[in-house]
């Protein structure tokens, strides 16, 4: 059977340059530290990382003692998780368990068996599946009862594909977010490539916005209660100018990432 094309499989170099060519990305600075907190992960968990994508986060629950189930629905991005899996850590560590990777939609996860894992994780790609429900339906049928699905997603009041900005008002000297949208789902093209002037070589994905009674309507529906919340803000700082402490306050106040934990 031929498998299913996806936006992210035309993308898999560029996210994964994204993601490993520098030590200050939003992954390692903000999501990573945080996480792992959130998580608290002890020798033996199972985990099971849902949309992978090329395994970042994969191979450091396995280094921090996890026993590791990846799948993400893009052969090309497994593949370079396969290969960055068998490559040491850049701080020269070992990597820990063997990870098994899958390729597979996070609403079908054939390969896994009801109710085998401590933790699910979905990180920034909840909001690249259309169907939620069926995402969640499945990561709560893998669960232990007691078990725990952490995700994280672009914040959706305030990182609105399309529909949100930073703005500035020179009347007050304040920077702001404009909101124009928020209560009604969206299904949102992203163009990968907004410098690309050759149509042959645009790259698009899709974003699905859900304001964020959606979420926590298809976690109800899923069997699964929300149990924390955390909202986490950019670690950047402005260059030196005439808005930067602005820049910098609102940044602080305004967050770009929605924590959520559920327990089966």
């Amino acid at each position: 059977m031929k498998e299913k094309e996806t936006s992210w499989g035309g993308v898999a170099g560029w996210y994964d340059s994204l993601l490993e060519g520098t030590d200050d990305s939003f992954q390692s600075k903000v999501i990573m530290p945080n996480l792992l907190r959130v998580l608290d992960l002890k020798p033996g968990m199972a985990v099971l990382d849902i949309a992978c994508g090329q395994g970042y986060f994969s191979r450091a629950f396995a280094q921090n003692g996890a026993f590791v189930t990846a799948c993400d629905i893009s052969r090309e991005l497994i593949e370079v998780a396969k290969k960055r899996s068998l490559e040491k850590t850049s701080n020269g560590s070992k990597p820990g368990a063997p990870i098994v990777y899958q390729v597979a939609p996070a609403d079908k996860l054939a390969f896994a068996t009801n109710e085998s894992f401590d933790a699910a994780i979905v990180i920034l790609a909840l909001q690249n599946i259309e169907n939620l429900a069926g995402a969640l339906s499945e990561a709560s049928r893998t669960l232990k009862k007691g078990g725990r699905l952490i995700f994280v997603v672009n914040h959706p009041a305030f990182r609105i594909p399309q529909r949100s900005s930073w703005e500035w008002s020179d009347k007050d000297a304040k920077q702001y977010r404009r909101i124009d949208a928020y209560l009604s789902d969206a299904r949102i093209d992203i163009d990968m490539t907004p410098g690309e002037k050759d149509a042959r070589k645009k790259k698009m994905t899709v974003s699905f916005h859900r304001p964020l009674q959606s979420y926590f309507k298809a976690l109800n529906k899923a069997g699964l209660a929300v149990t924390r919340l955390e909202e986490w803000i950019s670690h950047k700082q402005s260059q030196k100018g005439p808005r930067s402490a602005e820049e910098d306050r609102t940044r602080k106040e305004i967050p770009m990432f929605l924590m959520l934990e559920a327990v089966k």
